[in-house]
Formats: structure tokens, C-alpha cells, sequence
């Protein structure tokens, strides 16, 4: 009582608390000194000002308003993906009266509707018809469907009928009642049985007459089509074939779109293909395949035919029946455990006694044939002498069969034998199909030893193919190991006496695929090399202070290089290495021999191969194409350009390609320089190595003139080709070579003179130069003090338009820093809500618990007082 006391007394002090508010309120609003007015100085044009007058509160009321009318609902409905639209005209449109707006809307209304009458009604006056019915009465749909009859007059029930079984029988009788009541007073009406029943036997009636008005109509039909086969025959007659060809003549041509759509549909339909297999599933597919052909060869070379292996089926007469056959022996074992293993010995020892068994049968069906072959004997001998005679001829007659069908089995067996011979002979040439990766050099010699190439590449083949790295875990390292085998044999056909070089050139297809199956391994075998080499030259240069051009198979690995890597690229882990031994090999061994200048030659040309597509200067390359044409001067000459290193000015080896025989400069015809002519020189006649000279400098004409198309965008071209000009142009005796020659050395000098400078040499640009700083001052007009004057209208502009967008963006900041604020409020607000009736909850639980509880107690009280 006393909380409720005090909870009266407080309420009327909460009512009293607003109304002193809200006078408050209309006392500002009503008295003029609250009111806030902004007064400006100076009248300003073009200035907007804002909230000159107002009463306090007012703006921030406004905002709040709008805020909850705009931003409080769209966060109300940020979780909503539905959304109403109010689509009646002009819901929302303000200016224009509620009476224009029915208005409007009515007329809306009336147009959609005329609109979709009447605009295809042409004629409205005319009624359309279909098969003599209208098709306004068709639309109603007043057809019934009878189920009862199966005649075609379905749907076709009396009013009656329907009153009677949809109606509930009720009308049917007012309408009789009625109907007797106007005819015939004096009846009585009928019960409703009894109309049933007459109903019934009326629609039996109507349903009988049907079905006999339409075996009549079947009759009819039949009799009239009997009539037209007997008076069809009548009525055939033969169109002439002039008639016949005037109809031929007078059909309509096809029109070429119909007969194109008409191809379009007969066109086969594309259909799906299989899907492409994987490596892994070609490199089985191709062990298989091998495994398979190396069987057969197997089988062959051991002479088995596999046509005699198969089982010919035997003849089977028609009065057969099948009851010879023999059921087979009962196979199953049982199964026996010794220490938790499968006893195996048990199963070994009944295959051991099956196998003596069927030896024993043998032996014995030997024996009874024996026995029986000797019981027909001792009759024959206990019979009567007068068939004696008889049985001595038939003996000779089975014995002479006999003798000659043992001789027509051995000629079989002979005439099969000597087939079978070729076919064993020809197994046996035959190559193996299937090859074990080699684990070392002997044995991968071996395979390849005494083949010819074809058959050494075919091997090859079927080596990477059974042993591909998707097969087996290890067969990788083999096939990596067997690209080190194949360098190694390339390397000893190349040191041979007679270098088997058209053997290396097809080997290097399966080392090209070996290279990009393993690249990493393939680049390390060669890098080896590379190091080997380079570390003997090193060698030969600290002991005899100068170093002589490599073997024949160092070059082969460096012409091998530019297959199996690619050239152009700026750094290399393989090829780069191979360009800086070739230069060095070009600037540090000396040139004494022909030899050497064949092998320095074959080293420019693998020069320019490499640098066909990147174009780098080789200086190398350059200086030993003058060196090649200084040693084929007379030594005489005066010097205007300088040789260097590895050729010298003067010395017995400065003439080395220089030809002084008539004879053989006018028998010399252009060929190509063999690399294998390297390995023959010595046993050359003199007017072979003459001819080799002249084809020496001929090849130098060639790579000059290679160089100059190729190095014509340098901006110093001129300069490096420059003692290569003079020499070719006043020191060269042109007028002893032959004709061949001559052209030649034209064409180069052709192809320098014509190269002008394309590039011109790289300059800095001009600038217009800095002046020093100085420090007179920078005067500039100030027309209103305190203020910043721009250079140009432009400028103004440009700031005014600075500070704009900062007003506009502090507007921004501040409306979106009251939005986040008037959000947090709203948040807050319904955070204390759930509170609020989360606690309110919590006490109304605990206050019945409370009273719960004194209930309980006092219930327990009592009992204990009872």
C-alpha cells in the first residue's frame, strides 16, 4: 500500500512538470524578444543569407524531422528487400488538386479499356460463325460431357436429367406439379421414384436410338465405298506421254532458300568427340601396345604357330545328342591355416599327385591299348584257318595304310618345319620391342653397336617409351641418365677417323626430345662439358702460352647448343657460357694451319646463328674475318689497318690461304665446306687444299656480307667495317681470282658502300640553359590590402572554385557527423528499450517465483500443523 501511495503521489507532479513546458514554449513563440534576428553591416549582392530570422530550436526541429522522415526509414528498412511502389498518378505530386487527380485517373482508365476492345474490331454488326455456329454461343461452353455413352453424340443430357442429379430432385417435381397443375388439374403428381424411373428408361431409349443411327451410318459409309472401287476401275485411264510432259514442264520450280533449308536439315549434326588422353594414359597405350608385338615376335622366333594352337572346332553330326560329354574333376581344395598362414605346401603336394596321376592315366590307357590290340590277336589266331587269310590281308592293307600315313605326317611335319624356319629367322632379325633403360655406357653401346641408323633410332624410341617417366617411380633418372649416354656416343662418332656425321645429324631428334622431357638435367650434362673444355684450354695456356682450336666433337656440342636451346635470350644458364667460350676460342688460339682457319670459320658461322635474332656485336667475330682475308695477301703488301691477336703482321704462316697457281684458281668451282674435310686434309692433293683456300676466302666473303645486313643499325657501322674496306678495296688482288670469286667480292663491296647512315649517333637534347639566382625582389601589386590577387582571371576562378568545395566540404562532413549522431541516438534508444522490458520481464518472472514460493511455504505449514 505504500508503494502505490507514493506512485499517486508522484503523477500528478509529471503532468504538472509538462504543462509549465508547453506554456513556456508558446510564450517564446508568441513573445518578440525571443525571436533571433541576424543583422549584416552592409547589404551585399549576390550574397545568400541564411536564417536571418528564426526562433531557437526551430532549424534543429526541422532537421531532426526531416531526418526521421528520410534517414530513420531507410534505416528501418535496410534489412527489407521488398519494396512497395506507389504507382497511382500523382500520389505524390502536390500541385495538382485531389479533383484533377480522379479526374485524370479516370480518363486513364476509360482509354486502357477502349483501347483494348475496339482496336481490332472491324465490323461490329457482323457475327462470326464456325461450321454454321456462332462463336459468341461456342465461348459459353454450355456443352456437357456425358460419361455414360461411348457414341459420338456425347455431352447431349436432358434438362431433366441434370435437374434430377444436380438439382436434388426438388424442381424437377415443381416443374411437373406445375406443368400437370396447367394441363391436366385433375392428375395426381408422380412420385420421385417413379420419375426416376421414367427418366431412366427415357435416356436408355435415347441412347439405343443413337447407337442404331450410327451402325446404320457405318453401313452406308461401307456400301458407298464398295460402289466407288467397282466404278474407279471404270474411270482409269493412260495420259499420254506428250500430256505427261507438258505437266513435267509446267511444275513449279523450287524456291532456293526452301531447297537450302531443306540441305540445312538433312546436314549431319555435329557430334561429340572423345575426349583427348592424357600423357600418362598414351605412354601406357604405347607399352601396351609394344609389350604385345614383343610377345608375338617371341613367339614367333621360337617356331610356335599360334594358327595351330587354336582349337578347331570339332564336326557334330545332326543325330547327336550330346550325352559324350564328361564332367569335370571337382577341382576345389580346402583351405588349411598353419600358424595363421595359408598352408602352401598342401596345395603344392596335390598339384604334384594331380600331375603323377595324369601321368599314370597315360601310361595305363597305353597299357589297355596293349591288352586289346592282343585280345584281338589270340582270337583271331582261335578262329578257324579259312579266315586266316582274309586277316593276313587286311593286316597288310592296315600296315601299308598305316606306313603311308606315317609318311604324309612327315611330310607335313618337314613342309611345316622348313615354313617355320624363315618365319624363326625372320623373328630373330627382327628388333626387340620392348628395352630396359641402360644403367651405363657399355651397355647402351651395345644396343646401338652394329645397327644402322634407322634401327638405332627406332631403339631409341622404344626406350623412352617403356621406360616413361609416368610408368615407374625410377624412370626418370634413367631417361635422364640416357641423354648423358647419347652426348657421350655423339661425342665418340664425331672422334672417329671418318666422322659419321649424318648418323649425329639424326640423332639429334631424340636428344632434342630427351632436352625438353628433362631441360634441367639436360643443361647440367652440357654445362659439364662446356666446363671441361674451358678447363683445358686454361690448361694449354698456362703450359705452352697459347691455345689451338678444339676437336672436332667440342664443336658438334656447340652446334648442338643452338638446337637445343634458345639463342636470343640476354642471359642463358647454358647458352650464355657457350658464347663466351666460342669468343675466347676466336681471340686466344692461334691460326697455323688449315685446319684451324676451317674450324675458326665454323665457329663464325655458329656466331651468327646465335645471334641472328638478338643482333649482338661480336668483335671477336669481326676481327677473325680480317684476319682470314690478311693471311691470303702476299706478304708485300703495304699495311694500312692493323691485325690482332690471334694473327700477326709478319711471320710463316701469313700466306696460309694465299693460291698462286693459275690452274687451279681457274679450275676452282664454289662448293660448300664440309665440317668433315677437318679429319681428310692430309691426305689431299695440292690442288684440293688450294681449292679448299679459295673456298676458305669465299665463305669469308659470305660472312661479311651477312654481317654488314646485320649490323647496319649500329650508329658505328662504318668504323667496324672500316679496315675491312680497305683491306677488301686496295690491298686484295681481285684480278688473279676467278670470275666466281670476282662477283663475289662485288657483291660485298656492293652491300658496304650501300649501307648510308640510317642512326645518327645519340646526342643530349638542347636546353634552353638556367639562369643564376638572383636576389632582386619579386614586386607585385596589392590593390586591396589583406587579400590575395590572382595573375589572370582564370586563376580567381580557379580559387573561388577551391573554396567552394571546401564550404561544400565541411557542409558534408558536418550533415553526415549529425546523421552518424542522430543514428547513435536512435541505436541507443533501442538498446534501452530492450533493456527496459528485459528487466521488466526478469521482475515479473521473479515476483511469481516469489509468490511461488510463499505459496509453497504456506502449504507446507499447514500440512505440518495438520
Amino acid at each position: 500500500m505504500g508503494k502505490a501511495a507514493k506512485w499517486k503521489r508522484k503523477a500528478p507532479a509529471a503532468s504538472a512538470a509538462k504543462g509549465p513546458l508547453k506554456s513556456a514554449l508558446a510564450m517564446v513563440r508568441s513573445n518578440p524578444f525571443e525571436v533571433k534576428v541576424n543583422r549584416q553591416k552592409f547589404n551585399i549582392l549576390g550574397r545568400k543569407t541564411k536564417n536571418d530570422v528564426g526562433l531557437p530550436g526551430v532549424s534543429r526541429s526541422k532537421a531532426i524531422k526531416k531526418r526521421t522522415q528520410t534517414l530513420l526509414k531507410e534505416y528501418k528498412e535496410r534489412e527489407k528487400a521488398n519494396v512497395f511502389k506507389d504507382k497511382r498518378f500523382g500520389e505524390y505530386n502536390t500541385k495538382i488538386s485531389p479533383e484533377e487527380k480522379m479526374l485524370r485517373r479516370f480518363a486513364l482508365e476509360r482509354q486502357k479499356n477502349y483501347g483494348k476492345k475496339s482496336i481490332y474490331n472491324l465490323n461490329e454488326d457482323e457475327e462470326l460463325t464456325h461450321y454454321g455456329q456462332s462463336l459468341a454461343e461456342i465461348e459459353k461452353l454450355n456443352d456437357i460431357v456425358d460419361s455414360d455413352s461411348d457414341t459420338e453424340e456425347r455431352g447431349t443430357l436432358s434438362a431433366e436429367l441434370t435437374a434430377a442429379h444436380f438439382g436434388g430432385g426438388g424442381g424437377l417435381l415443381r416443374k411437373k406439379a406445375s406443368s400437370t397443375q396447367q394441363d391436366e388439374e385433375e392428375e395426381k403428381p408422380k412420385s420421385r421414384k417413379e420419375l426416376i424411373e421414367e427418366m431412366i428408361a427415357k435416356s436408355k431409349q435415347e441412347k439405343q436410338e443413337r447407337q442404331t443411327r450410327r451402325e446404320s451410318a457405318i453401313e452406308l459409309t461401307e456400301k458407298l465405298d464398295n460402289d466407288w472401287k467397282e466404278i474407279q476401275t471404270l474411270m482409269v485411264r493412260k495420259t499420254p506421254n506428250s500430256e505427261r510432259k507438258d505437266k513435267e514442264v509446267e511444275k513449279p520450280k523450287h524456291d532456293e532458300y526452301d531447297m537450302i533449308v531443306r540441305e540445312l536439315g538433312f546436314e549431319m549434326k555435329a557430334k561429340p568427340s572423345e575426349r583427348m588422353k592424357t600423357e600418362e594414359e598414351l605412354a601406357k597405350e604405347e607399352q601396351a601396345r609394344l609389350q604385345k608385338l614383343e610377345a608375338d615376335r617371341l613367339r614367333r622366333m621360337r617356331g610356335i604357330d599360334e594358327e595351330a594352337n587354336k582349337k578347331k572346332p570339332s564336326h557334330v553330326s545332326a543325330d547327336d545328342l550330346a550325352d559324350g560329354f564328361i564332367l569335370d574333376n571337382d577341382d576345389r581344395r580346402l583351405l588349411s591355416y598353419k600358424d595363421g598362414k595359408i598352408n602352401i605346401e598342401n596345395v603344392e603336394e596335390e598339384k604334384d599327385e594331380e600331375e603323377e596321376g595324369g601321368e599314370e592315366d597315360d601310361d595305363n590307357e597305353e597299357e589297355s591299348e596293349e591288352e586289346s590290340d592282343n585280345e584281338n590277336e589270340e582270337d583271331s589266331a582261335a578262329d578257324g584257318h579259312s579266315d586266316l587269310e582274309s586277316d593276313l590281308e587286311s593286316e597288310e592293307e592296315g600296315a601299308g595304310n598305316k606306313e603311308q600315313k606315317k609318311q604324309k605326317t612327315n611330310e607335313s611335319e618337314s613342309q611345316n618345319v622348313e615354313e617355320l624356319d624363315p618365319k624363326v629367322e625372320e623373328a630373330k632379325s627382327e628388333l626387340p620391342y620392348t628395352f630396359a633403360a641402360p644403367e651405363s655406357y657399355e651397355t647402351f653401346k651395345s644396343l646401338l653397336a652394329g645397327r644402322t641408323i634407322e634401327q638405332q633410332l627406332i631403339i631409341l624410341e622404344r626406350i623412352q617409351k617403356c621406360n616413361h617417366p609416368s610408368l615407374a617411380v625410377g624412370n626418370k633418372a634413367k631417361l635422364e641418365k640416357l641423354f648423358g649416354f647419347l652426348l657421350e656416343y655423339i661425342g665418340e662418332l664425331a672422334t672417329l677417323d671418318l666422322p659419321e656425321l649424318r648418323t649425329i645429324d639424326k640423332l639429334v631428334l631424340p636428344l632434342y626430345n630427351l632436352c625438353q622431357m628433362f631441360p634441367e638435367a639436360a643443361s647440367d650434362s652440357i654445362k659439364f662439358i662446356l666446363r671441361d673444355a674451358a678447363h683445358d684450354m686454361e690448361e694449354v695456356l698456362e703450359v705452352k702460352g697459347r691455345a689451338t682450336f678444339p676437336g672436332l666433337d667440342t664443336l658438334i656440342y656447340l652446334k648442338i647448343i643452338s638446337l637445343l636451346f634458345p639463342t636470343s635470350d640476354f642471359w642463358h644458364p647454358v647458352v650464355t657460357p657457350a658464347f663466351m667460350y666460342m669468343s675466347q676460342l676466336l681471340s686466344k688460339c692461334r691460326v697455323t694451319t688449315l685446319q684451324d682457319v676451317i674450324k675458326g670459320l665454323f665457329i663464325c658461322c655458329l656466331f651468327l646463328e646465335y645471334v641472328s635474332l638478338s643482333r649482338r656485336l661480336v668483335p671477336e667475330l669481326i676481327n677473325f674475318l680480317l684476319g682470314v682475308l690478311h693471311i691470303s695477301l702476299p706478304k708485300k703488301r703495304a699495311q694500312r689497318y692493323t691485325v690482332v691477336h690471334p694473327f700477326t703482321p709478319v711471320g710463316k704462316n701469313v700466306e696460309l690461304l694465299l693460291v698462286c697457281d693459275k690452274k687451279d684458281l681457274e679450275s676452282w668451282q664454289k662448293q660448300n665446306l664440309p665440317l668433315s674435310i677437318v679429319s681428310r686434309l692430309n691426305e689431299t692433293s695440292r690442288t684440293e687444299i688450294n681449292h679448299i683456300r679459295l673456298s676458305c676466302l669465299a665463305l669469308c666473303f659470305d660472312l661479311i656480307k651477312k654481317c654488314a645486313a646485320m649490323y647496319e643499325y649500329l650508329p658505328s657501322f662504318h668504323e667496324i667495317m672500316h679496315p675491312i674496306r680497305i683491306l677488301l678495296t686496295q690491298h686484295l688482288p681481285v684480278s688473279d681470282y676467278p670470275e666466281k670469286m670476282q662477283e663475289l667480292y662485288h657483291s660485298v663491296l656492293k652491300e658496304l658502300e650501300d649501307k648510308e647512315k640510317h642512326y645518327t649517333p645519340l646526342i643530349c637534347e638542347k636546353k634552353k640553359p638556367v639562369p643564376l639566382k638572383q636576389y632582386t625582389p619579386k614586386i607585385v601589386k596589392v590593390l586591396e590590402f589583406g587579400r590575395k590577387q590572382g595573375s589572370s582571371k582564370k586563376e580567381q576562378e580557379r580559387k573561388q572554385l577551391i573554396k567552394r568545395h571546401k564550404r561544400e566540404l565541411k557542409g558534408a562532413i558536418r550533415e553526415i557527423r549529425k546523421d552518424n549522431k542522430f543514428l547513435a541516438r536512435i541505436q541507443l534508444s533501442e538498446i534501452m528499450e530492450r533493456d527496459s522490458a528485459r528487466k521488466r520481464k526478469v521482475k515479473e518472472l521473479l515476483g511469481s517465483l516469489a509468490t511461488q514460493e510463499g505459496e509453497w511455504k504456506a502449504m507446507k505449514r499447514k500440512k505440518g500443523k495438520n
